[in-house]
């Protein structure tokens, strides 16, 4: 049963201008930069952990197939733990131009707040990253952990191919599981465990990004852009097909932008919770 919070539409009447997000919807976007900027944090600290030669964690354990599943239960429980944040369940733990601009296609976000949605995404990526780099500097430039940048490893064309491939199983589970009363509570750990299982299986291949911010956190501060056009268009891509194709075959109405809703905080979406849980209060949502 889905808790009573403001989901209601009518009750937030959206924003009509820059300035009029900006006043009402300030949290939320300081949240999404701050929710990518604990992701990139997490990232850049457990890749040096790991792969830094001077670590005694990299000592340990010379097989890289363990440091890599490794980084990806670490990265995996990270993702859930800003899902399910308090911050995360007020923002809706996008964390992701892509996620935000296939919402926006989905007709579930107002144009403004895709803006500041995404350009704080970007924001908070690099500062995460800036962050680490000054609490502990070069073993982060290191060219083993290499400012844990995303890259095309296995060729251009093999790894745009993975990250549309990744990125659209990454929306369509998120699609499948929030709009379904028995599942939605559950979309984080879902989402979780993709980010984990990618990392120990695609990261090889294309770095495992899925994000454009993500890409730019890293490349920024280290000037390091190669194959970068692939991390702006596959991810988008991907996700948006995704999409499509949801509502192609399930043909069934999007509720919400929210990756977690089960909770008292309010939605800034253009949210439709508290319709289905009205007509529908032991169904799942359809």
């Amino acid at each position: 049963m889905v808790e009573r919070s403001a989901f209601d539409p009518e009750a937030r009447p959206a924003p009509r201008g820059a300035r009029e997000a900006l006043r009402r919807h300030w949290p939320e976007y300081l949240i999404e930069a701050g929710g990518l900027g604990a992701f990139m944090v997490s990232a850049a600290v457990f890749g040096t952990l790991l792969e830094y030669p001077g670590s005694a964690l990299h000592r340990a354990l010379p097989d890289p197939t363990l440091r890599r599943a490794l980084m990806g239960l670490a990265m995996g429980l990270t993702a859930v733990g800003i899902i399910y944040s308090p911050w995360g369940k007020r923002s809706g733990a996008h964390i992701n131009p892509a996620v935000t601009l296939t919402f926006y296609r989905l007709g579930k976000i107002e144009p403004w707040d895709a803006v500041f949605y995404v350009t704080a995404q970007f924001v908070g990526a690099t500062a995460g990253v800036l962050a680490v780099w000054l609490a502990i500097g070069p073993p982060l430039a290191n060219p083993l952990v290499n400012w844990v940048a995303t890259l095309p490893l296995a060729g251009v064309g093999t790894a745009f191919a993975a990250e549309v491939v990744i990125s659209a199983g990454l929306m369509g589970v998120v699609l499948f599981a929030t709009n379904r009363m028995s599942l939605a509570r559950y979309t984080g750990i879902f989402a979780g465990i993709l980010v984990g299982t990618y990392i120990l299986l695609e990261a090889p291949i294309s770095g495992m990004s899925m994000n454009p911010a993500r890409t730019v956190g890293s490349a920024l501060p280290a000037r390091l852009w190669t194959g970068a056009w692939i991390y702006f268009t596959a991810p988008p891509l991907g996700m948006l097909a995704a999409a499509e194709i949801y509502l192609q075959v399930r043909g069934r109405r999007v509720i919400c932008a929210k990756l977690h809703h089960q909770n008292e905080q309010p939605c800034i979406f253009r949210c439709g919770y508290a319709e289905m849980e009205a007509r529908h209060p032991a169904r799942e949502v359809a």
